[in-house]
């Protein structure tokens, strides 16, 4: 399969989190009964005019500054023609040939160096309603209908599912950032399309692509890119011909399963929207929604390198997650020591935390105390290392009264320690010898003799220090 090149764009939409929905009055909330956040217009009845929701184009401004977009200061609206049982006016209204906001990119930054990808158009336009299936029946709740959304189209600019899942994590972190959205995948906030294509390797030509929709997972992401990957690969080494289709990922058995043709631009036979006007804004308008976005992750990730001093591998990781980033900006603020608490956070408190986001129960204030205590050498590595995980089951502790009560403070007198190391040289004495025939590799197991004589409390430098000074 290496002969073949793998060429993905993405389709991500995204469900912005205004009151109400983008043509209509109808609340957004998600709790509320089915059918119940519905009217004439979000449900297309005759006579019913759509009215454009200013905080939605906004927030799609928004999107698009915080994604290196350019904005268009006119842009149109346009109904997709489709039929489909969610779809009660059997057309969208959304935006085609002319969005409002173009040309942008996003950097990624896992391989050691930025890979653009870029964002070919963010535009607005209403979700559908839901298929609810219970057996052989199918139920369906036009709540969802009218919300407002953004669908972000990027170039095939992405050669790998971990390329996808980096900048779909990406993307996602930095929508949030705004606050436009939550973009929760578990409650459909945000959705995405893969377009996938293989090509021989060298070909300038891309091959014909196929459509994978409504993935909700970055994981489903990944491995469906993998297996459409690899199932195109094995109809080309046939013999055969990839057909423009429409597939779904199936999560249980981990395929893909062709769903129909793939539509195009002409079979949704798109015309203006004759019901609402053009999007007119202004320069002014764009500068004032500009000044309202927070700083963004690679702006964060600049201020870590510059400021803290961070490398820029472990600037890239903190700022990679909102959620981690915000900790470690507080767990931080309390402590000269910001390079310990980032060092901490990476080795530790990823380790521990699960799932996709991070999670730490233990508050980042307390956090930033613990990696104090250590980096002042009032509890050693191994100290402070057992009481992260104590704490993490118990975040009601406080490090300092643990270590108090539990005498785990660091044993940093030299007159002390000297007698633990000279303990040690007695009890080693093959591995002295050793160590004075060339086996450098023989001093641990001296130094770990001390470390276990003092409980752990020791100061492993100094206990070294002492160790060296006596059997050189």
């Amino acid at each position: 399969m290496n002969k073949y090149i793998m060429t993905v764009g993405l389709e991500v939409h995204i469900e912005l989190n205004t009151k109400s929905k983008i043509f209509c009055s109808c609340p957004t909330d998600r709790d509320a009964l089915p059918n119940t956040q519905i009217c004439p217009v979000c449900m297309g009845l005759p006579g019913a005019l759509p009215t454009l929701n200013r905080r939605a184009v906004e927030y799609a401004i928004k999107a698009g500054i915080a994604t290196n977009c350019n904005i268009s200061l006119r842009s149109g609206i346009d109904r997709k023609n489709y039929f489909y049982p969610d779809l009660p006016k059997a057309y969208q209204i959304s935006q085609f040939d002319r969005p409002l906001c173009y040309g942008g990119y996003i950097d990624l930054t896992s391989r050691g160096e930025d890979t653009r990808v870029g964002i070919t158009r963010i535009h607005v336009e209403e979700d559908a309603g839901k298929l609810i299936h219970e057996g052989e029946k199918t139920l369906i709740d036009f709540n969802r209908c009218g919300r407002p959304l953004i669908e972000i189209v990027t170039e095939p600019h992405i050669h790998s599912p971990s390329e996808a899942r980096e900048f779909l994590k990406k993307l996602r972190n930095i929508i949030v950032c705004t606050g436009i959205s939550e973009c929760r995948m578990n409650e459909g906030e945000l959705r995405c399309d893969v377009n996938l294509s293989v090509s021989p390797v060298g070909s300038d030509t891309l091959g014909e692509r196929t459509e994978i929709k409504n993935i909700n997972s970055f994981a489903f992401v990944a491995k469906a890119i993998e297996q459409e990957y690899a199932r195109q690969c094995a109809i080309l080494e046939g013999g055969g011909r990839i057909r423009r289709e429409t597939l779904r990922y199936n999560t249980e058995s981990g395929k893909c399963e062709i769903m129909r043709s793939k539509e195009s631009a002409v079979d949704y036979r798109y015309f203006p929207e004759p019901d609402l006007a053009d999007i007119l804004i202004t320069d002014s308008d764009v500068e004032a929604i500009r000044t309202e976005i927070p700083e963004l992750p690679d702006q964060r990730r600049e201020r870590y390198v510059k400021e803290i001093g961070l490398a820029d591998a472990d600037a890239a990781i903190l700022s990679s997650d909102l959620a981690l980033s915000d900790y470690f900006d507080r767990a931080a603020s309390v402590t000269e020591h910001k390079r310990t608490v980032a060092n901490m956070l990476i080795s530790e408190g990823l380790r521990l935390s699960e799932g996709e986001d991070f999670f730490c129960p233990i508050a980042p204030e307390k956090f930033g105390r613990l990696c104090e205590l250590f980096a002042s050498e009032m509890i050693n590595s191994s100290t402070a290392k057992k009481l992260l995980v104590r704490m993490w089951s118990e975040p009601a502790l406080e490090p300092d009264e643990v270590a108090e009560s539990e005498s785990l403070w660091q044993i940093n007198d030299r007159s002390e320690l000297e007698k633990i190391a000279v303990a040690a040289i007695e009890q080693s004495r093959k591995a002295v010898e050793d160590y004075r025939g060339g086996k450098s590799f023989a001093l641990k197991s001296i130094v770990g003799k001390a470390m276990a004589a003092s409980g752990g409390r020791a100061n492993p430098r100094i206990v070294e220090q002492l160790i060296l000074e006596k059997i050189k």
